[in-house]
């Protein structure tokens, strides 16, 4: 019956389409215009109002915590009161940045950092052909800012900043408790500006403080020569993206010319691209053999092989010291477990760890450890270093404080400085009878004696051109009697 009476309705309905689309709905409401209108202002002025007696006295948040997210609970009370309570209106940017900030903080990680754009722009900068400033690399380290190394032929360099010294203020102001990326912001500048640092160094109560001139940095990753003992003394002073084809071609004209052996240099070398010092490695290292091993959070390490291509199979040498971290203990370790090589120096400085770099949309930086890596034996050397298997000491003069040229030092002067420039004259020869810090009548003698060789004004006093000739010879001599090369050419050349 009940499909009788359907099918009924639906052929009324084929018979006549038309009248019933015309049917008008069977209840509606007929509203003036006027009463419309209002009934429209009604409804919004009560939500209006219910919105408004919700959030003064009611339990609703200014920020809602999504139901999967409920971790950040605390976090979204927190800004709640500080947004209504606080006795002035909050900075909502820099409220979110700081929040960023406690995030990395709390990891206690000082290869973790998070930059805001401006920091970011010049973490970037770094990875570029030049950048201007003082030419050191830096890192925080039990809440200091600490030198890892000087980049080569930089005004760091020139101005005699080693490894490890601790950067206490820039121009006055603490750095205490910053980011390295918060204290390049306050080294950089513009070339040709003046930047004074404080420094700690070693055990010394004395603080130095350093004026330094800003100068354009060049970002020249490798340096080489070869005498006539074929001997190819190379240094590779960072991990570019270019620094492995740098490296290819030199090895390539020395081979030209006769290398017999290789003499690899990475002190002082901070590290760098991972990349730069996998395709070093693959240069020295058999196809196959392993160059590297990447651990991440979960499972078993990336164990990274020696590809094919052209392998330089010399006798190798690789010098390392306490300023060699990072990419170059990567090439280090890899040579000495892969290609047998040798290493001569001191401890490398041991960061065993790996880390990316994200861009947020507003133009900052996220820079994270994603893992650790570890030598192809699978040693993690992460603040221990790398041990040479010759141990080759610096002189002590290596380590003379910078003598600023603005102060002069002359008889009856007892100062640190007095110390330092004793060291270095007594290294180039001239004799200042004990090396203290009194500035006496030995050390004038040696200084008249130093000035006449040198062409200046026999003062007898140490100051200004007299200051600057001193370091520069001093440099002069480290290079050309570096014990850790001589050692390793005679190591070499015993082989």
């Amino acid at each position: 019956m009940e499909e009788q009476n359907q099918q009924e309705k639906e052929t009324q309905q084929e018979k006549d389409p038309q009248q019933e689309q015309n049917k008008p709905a069977k209840r509606y409401i007929r509203l003036k215009p006027f009463n419309f209108i209002m009934l429209m202002v009604f409804t919004v002025l009560f939500t209006a109002g219910l919105t408004i007696f919700a959030l003064t006295f009611g339990d609703k948040k200014v920020v809602e915590v999504p139901t999967e997210r409920q971790e950040f609970s605390q976090l979204y009370d927190a800004y709640d009161e500080l947004k209504e309570k606080y006795y002035t209106d909050i900075d909502d940017k820099k409220i979110i940045h700081g929040a960023i900030n406690g995030m990395f903080e709390a990891l206690d990680d000082p290869y973790s950092d998070y930059m805001e754009k401006e920091e970011a722009e010049q973490f970037n900068s770094e990875l570029s052909s030049s950048f201007q400033g003082i030419g050191a690399e830096i890192q925080e380290r039990n809440g200091n800012i600490v030198v890892v190394s000087p980049i080569k032929n930089s005004p760091a360099e020139k101005a005699g900043l080693l490894p490890e010294d601790i950067i206490v203020s820039v121009d006055g102001q603490s750095l205490q408790g910053m980011s390295a990326t918060e204290a390049v912001l306050l080294i950089r500048g513009k070339k040709g500006t003046p930047v004074t640092l404080t420094i700690k160094r070693g055990n010394s109560e004395d603080l130095i403080e350093m004026t330094i001139i800003r100068d354009d940095i060049p970002i020249e990753t490798v340096y080489g020569e070869m005498g006539d003992d074929k001997i190819a003394h190379i240094q590779i002073t960072s991990f570019s993206e270019n620094t492995a084809d740098e490296l290819r071609k030199l090895l390539d004209q020395y081979e030209s010319e006769g290398m017999k052996s290789i003499i690899l240099d990475v002190r002082q070398n901070p590290g760098g691209y991972l990349n730069a010092a996998i395709d070093i490695s693959n240069l020295f290292i058999d196809e196959g053999k392993t160059i590297v091993k990447l651990q991440s959070r979960k499972g078993e390490p990336e164990v990274v092989l020696s590809e094919g291509g052209k392998k330089y199979k010399y006798p190798i040498i690789v010098l390392i010291d306490n300023g060699s971290a990072s990419a170059s203990e990567i090439l280090a370790g890899a040579l000495k477990e892969s290609a047998g090589a040798t290493l001569v120096g001191l401890t490398s400085f041991g960061k065993g760890t790996v880390q990316t770099v994200t861009q947020l949309p507003d133009g900052s930086n996220l820079k994270y450890t994603t893992g650790k890596w570890l030598t192809p034996k699978g040693n993690w050397i992460h603040e221990k270093g790398i041990k040479p298997d010759v141990e080759v000491q610096y002189p002590e003069y290596y380590s003379a404080t910078y003598i600023d040229p603005n102060t002069e030092l002359k008889r009856g002067v007892v100062s640190n400085y007095v110390k330092s420039a004793e060291l270095m004259l007594d290294a180039l020869g001239y004799n200042v009878g004990t090396i203290d810090e009194t500035y006496d009548a030995s050390t004038e003698s040696a200084v008249v004696q130093f000035q006449r060789d040198h062409g200046l004004e026999r003062t007898g006093a140490i100051s200004g051109d007299t200051t600057y000739k001193l370091m520069d010879a001093l440099r002069e001599k480290i290079q050309k009697d570096d014990p850790q090369v001589l050692k390793a050419k005679e190591l070499l050349q015993n082989q």
